[in-house]
Order: structure tokens, then C-alpha cells, then sequence
């Protein structure tokens, strides 16, 4: 399946490859970019203020100290997370920053931000209706009718993935070549929302931030549920721009640059809703196997 795709990928291999971007953090905690109608504005960049990152287990959840001070929501709620995994990723965050917080690249801390505070006042319907909206302009459904090359490359890579999620959750998924995009059947969304329910709400904000990134419900179900690694899905979702890149050439920074923070919010977002799925459920299967 991948025989295409590494044809694109070996030109960009050494971008593939690099880290993502530094690490970064944010005072007023908030800061990544979700979508413009729900992100926090990102501040500015500061001095870093604090010496040591910790976390202590409240009756809240688990909260995140820098020195003496608890860390804070941008509306001043108390900084509590569900789990001790999630607490280590975002103190990991913070103790990473170095001289200089960089809030705008702190993906964790924004993603529970957003999930404390709540800004735009969603529901956990509200926010499945949402994710699942994202079928209706899904990168993999819609395709072009030439050049031939690409219409090959896209039913190459593109269709395996429709067709695994098709199985997967018993669901009927088209492509379309139309400016209208394909019809998606009352069933699929049926099926999908059922599915989305079994997460909490916590997740379901990571779910539908990965699914902005990569602008495909699809590559987000395959990536969640480890069809796809974060490289593959990412570079599933730029075929098209990757094909034209090794046609035409690209301005090599900006290239680099938007594929690293691409890949930096993809991957934060996966490991959100995994750090937020996790229970005893999990565990006691993990334990068992």
C-alpha cells in the first residue's frame, strides 16, 4: 500500500524524519490552535518563571505545580487532569521549556484547557455531532479526476484505508470525484456516533482536534485506533500537496515547518485521547494479555 507514498516520502525523507518542533509552554496554560472558533489566542512568548515542574495527586484529579504555585486555567480554574499519565505528559511540557515558554507549542496543555474550561460551552452530543461532521469534507473521500498519476496515487493509498474502515465498524464510506462531495449514508453516521459515545468528553476534544489537523474523520479513526502511525496519517492527509511538492518543487523552511507542526498537533492529539481513554477496563486487558 505504501509503495506510492514512499516514492513521495523518500524526496522529504530527511524532513520526515526531524524532530518535532522544541518544546514549548504558555503562562496563562492555554495556548495551542484548535480551530479559530474554539482556541485559545496564543500569547506571547515569556521568561521562564519557574525552576521545578511537579504533580500531586488532589481530589480533583492531578494537578500540575511550578515551584509553589498551581498551575491555572486561562479562566482560573484549578489546572486537574483525570490521570497520572496525562499530569506527567503536561509537566514533561512545562519542564521542557527552556529560557524562553513558548505557549503556542504546548498541545497537551491546551487540549485540557480546553477541556477544563470549556469556552465555547459543548456537550458531550454537541461534541460528537462535531467530530462526525468532518465525514461530510473528508480529505480521502474526495478525488480528482486528473492527472492520471495522481488519481492512481489516490485510489493506491486512499482506498485501503476507506476499505479498513468500512470493516472495521461495519459502515459503507464512498469517495466522490464531485465538487459536492460524497453522499455518506444515515447508517455510517449512526455507527460512528455510537462509537464516539463510548469516549469521554475529555477525549472526544482530542478526537475532533486530530480530525481538524488532518481534515479526515477517517485518518482520525485509523490513527486512534493504531491502523495508521502519526507519519503515515499525516502524509495520507497531504498526498495531494506532497505530489505536487515533488513535481514542482517547494520552498524548502516553510515545507519543513508546516509539516513538523502538522505532525507535532497530530501526534499530541492521539496521545491526548489515548491518556484520556484510559481505566481499570484498559488496564485489567493490558494485565490479562
Amino acid at each position: 500500500m505504501w509503495r506510492s507514498c514512499h516514492r513521495l516520502r523518500d524526496g522529504g525523507r530527511r524532513l520526515l524524519n526531524r524532530p518535532a518542533g522544541g518544546p514549548s509552554a504558555s503562562k496563562s496554560p492555554g495556548l495551542t490552535i484548535l480551530s479559530p472558533a474554539r482556541a485559545y489566542a496564543p500569547p506571547t512568548e515569556r521568561k521562564r518563571f519557574y525552576q521545578n515542574v511537579s504533580i500531586t495527586q488532589g481530589e480533583g484529579g492531578f494537578e500540575i505545580n511550578l515551584d509553589h504555585r498551581k498551575l491555572k486555567t486561562p479562566q482560573a480554574k484549578l489546572f486537574t487532569v483525570p490521570s497520572e499519565a496525562l499530569a506527567i505528559a503536561v509537566a514533561t511540557e512545562w519542564d521542557s521549556q527552556q529560557d524562553t515558554i513558548k505557549y503556542y507549542t504546548m498541545h497537551l496543555t491546551t487540549l485540557c484547557n480546553t477541556s477544563l474550561d470549556n469556552p465555547t460551552q459543548r456537550n458531550k452530543d454537541q461534541l460528537i455531532r462535531a467530530a462526525v461532521k468532518f465525514l461530510d469534507t473528508d480529505t480521502i473521500c474526495y478525488r480528482v479526476e486528473e492527472p492520471e498519476t495522481l488519481v492512481e496515487l489516490q485510489r493506491n493509498e486512499w482506498d485501503p484505508i476507506i476499505e479498513w474502515a468500512e470493516k472495521r465498524y461495519g459502515v459503507e464510506i464512498s469517495s466522490s470525484t464531485s465538487i459536492m462531495g460524497p453522499s455518506i449514508p444515515a447508517k455510517t453516521r449512526e455507527v460512528l456516533v455510537s462509537h464516539l459515545a463510548s469516549y469521554n468528553t475529555w477525549a472526544l476534544q482530542g478526537i475532533e482536534f486530530v480530525a481538524a489537523q488532518l481534515k479526515s474523520m477517517v485518518l482520525t479513526l485509523g490513527l486512534i485506533d493504531l491502523r495508521l502511525t502519526v507519519e503515515q496519517a499525516v502524509l495520507l492527509s497531504r498526498l495531494e500537496e506532497e505530489y505536487q511538492i515533488q513535481k514542482w518543487g517547494n520552498i524548502e523552511w516553510a515545507h519543513d515547518y508546516e509539516l513538523q507542526e502538522l505532525r507535532a498537533r497530530t501526534a499530541a492529539g492521539t496521545l491526548f485521547v489515548h491518556l484520556c481513554s484510559e481505566s481499570s477496563t484498559v488496564k485489567h486487558k493490558l494485565l490479562k494479555e
